[in-house]
């Protein structure tokens, strides 16, 4: 069972993003650090009621930083995971 609220977190606005959409029908998600290809197409299609003809999942790991206000003590930046959604032709997403 898919819940699509569990697996579509946000929709990425950046300019990589916004010209994705503009110039090659394809949408940036950020999608849950469990979800796979299968399953973020399906919560696509059943959320906008589009069809997806393809997904690239990219994951970017979390870096240690150290941070000079708390004397050198390192950190990490949080990592997440996103899912480039290619919709079929004559398809859009309405995200206003």
């Amino acid at each position: 069972m898919i819940i699509e609220d569990k697996i579509l977190l946000e929709y990425r606005v950046t300019e990589k993003a916004a010209n994705l959409s503009a110039h090659f029908n394809q949408y940036t998600f950020e999608v849950a650090p469990t979800a796979n290809r299968i399953e973020v197409a399906r919560a696509v299609a059943k959320t906008f009621n589009v069809e997806v003809t393809n997904v690239n999942i990219l994951n970017k790991k979390p870096k240690v930083k150290t941070d000079r206000s708390r004397r050198g003590k390192a950190g990490t930046t949080g990592g997440h995971k996103k899912a480039i959604v290619t919709l079929k032709e004559g398809d859009a997403i309405e995200l206003v």
